[in-house]
């Protein structure tokens, strides 16, 4: 079983000296410094470059520089997909997005996950579990999700959280760790109206 094949079961593989992964995620790092490095009305050219990067994109998208992932090709994005400045996706599982996903600056994503164990940690295996964040979901600034963690449909993650746990749909999340404060409502959609 190559480290790939190990990676995509959810199984330790060697993330740091493997040479097929470590020539996937350079090819990744150099098409995010092109993209890192576009002019900002270079719009058509931005959406080129992460459509060679990512698996699967929406027609709509805008992901703000700069970008970091680790292979791209395990991100999927939806429709109306917006990524604020210095958002990372750390992809060695499946990173789903779904449609009209709002993600503000600094958030990473992190599907790696490390052994306890030293000696496993040092010959350079990890893991990764996927994440899936569902449609209409908007990701406050700083928020750091973790491996295998599920975002429903319609809920806001606030700012600064670490969310280690699966959130349902439809709430109200913010915390380290992340946790339901509660739900959105009716009452939510008049709050902003004057």
């Amino acid at each position: 079983m190559t480290e790939k094949e190990k990676a995509a079961k959810g199984l330790l593989y060697d993330a740091n000296y493997d040479p097929d992964i470590l020539r996937e995620r350079m090819e990744a790092k150099c098409l995010c410094y092109e993209y890192n490095q576009t002019y900002p009305l270079e719009t058509d050219k931005r959406s080129e470059l992460i459509r060679k990067l990512f698996h699967k994109t929406g027609e709509s998208f805008v992901i703000e520089p700069p970008f970091a992932c680790d292979y791209g090709y395990n991100i999927e994005v939806g429709e109306n997909f917006f990524a604020n400045h210095n958002c990372i996706i750390l992809d060695g599982a499946k990173v789903t997005f779904g449609d009209n996903v709002f993600i503000a600056p600094n958030c990473g994503f992190y599907t790696a996950g490390h052994p306890l164990d030293a000696e496993q940690r040092n010959r350079g295996l990890e893991y990764a579990y996927p994440i899936t964040v569902g449609s209409h979901v908007w990701i406050g600034a700083h928020v750091v999700v973790l491996p295998g963690v599920t975002i429903g449909d319609g809920s806001v993650i606030g700012a600064g959280s670490v969310v280690t746990k699966d959130i349902p749909a439809g709430v109200l999340a913010v915390g380290n760790p992340c946790r339901v404060l509660r739900p959105i409502t009716e009452a939510d959609r008049d709050r902003y109206v004057k």
